[in-house]
């Protein structure tokens, strides 16, 4: 089946759905010029992103993970959401039951218009306080102190899911709830590797939802799919929308 026809079926399906939900992973923020810090986007100063997004790593060293932040932050500060973000904000308001779980940190769904998004590894532009447990969204670009401090005096830290972490009990609930409802998913710039994400396609196949999967190459679980499109989601979801 060609292209154009895959997106018309899609579109169809998409019409008759009661519950879709997208999953989203790094491929849609690449797409908008968001480094994936995997291989040698992942280097800073010669260290990897996994040796300084860990807790051991903040407790050892804070000012050296929060300069590491810093840089992401300050990278992620100039960029935009593209036409895949703006095409899920606009389904949601097709669609009101419509959700996004993605595994990206760069808030980019929201700057988007999204408002029903689950953040699976958190948020960079939000602050938690290591003691108190304090959260707030902080944006400042560069911020004022390094490490930043709570105002109990305790140290912030990046509102993200490190390496080792668990991730968000609230978030991962809300997640399997989108999951056990929805008819219809769209898998979107996500490997297809890293769990739990890695296993969310399967799991609503099997309870018969439809799955479509949206990347620029197959993964390790476009066999499973429904439909596959190759291809960059800034072009593919407007069209579908």
């Amino acid at each position: 089946m060609d292209t154009s026809r895959q997106i018309e079926e899609v579109r169809e399906r998409l019409e008759r759905a009661r519950r879709p939900v997208a999953l989203t992973g790094a491929g849609i923020s690449a797409e908008s010029g968001v480094p994936t810090f995997r291989g040698k986007d992942g280097l800073w100063r010669n260290y990897r992103a996994e040796e300084l997004a860990t807790p051991e790593a903040f407790r050892k060293d804070p000012e050296l993970v929060w300069e590491f932040y810093e840089w992401r932050r300050g990278l992620l500060s100039k960029v935009k959401p593209n036409r895949g973000h703006y095409a899920l904000a606009e389904l949601e308001k097709k669609k009101e039951e419509f959700a996004i779980i993605t595994q990206n940190v760069d808030g980019l769904h929201s700057l988007a218009g999204s408002r029903n998004v689950v953040e699976l590894h958190g948020n960079i532009w939000v602050v938690r306080c290591a003691v108190c447990g304090k959260e707030k969204e902080d944006r400042t670009v560069p911020m004022e102190e390094i490490p930043p401090r709570c105002s109990c005096g305790g140290l912030l830290r990046p509102g993200v899911v490190w390496f080792g972490e668990m991730l968000p009990v609230d978030a991962l609930n809300k997640t399997y709830e989108l999951l056990e409802n929805t008819d219809l998913m769209l898998v979107i710039g996500t490997s297809g590797v890293v769990q739990p994400a890695a296993s969310f396609a399967t799991m609503v196949k099997q309870r018969g939802a439809f799955v479509v999967e949206i990347n620029l190459e197959r993964t390790p679980v476009s066999s499973f799919m429904d439909v596959v499109i190759n291809g960059r989601a800034g072009d593919i979801l407007p069209q579908i929308v």
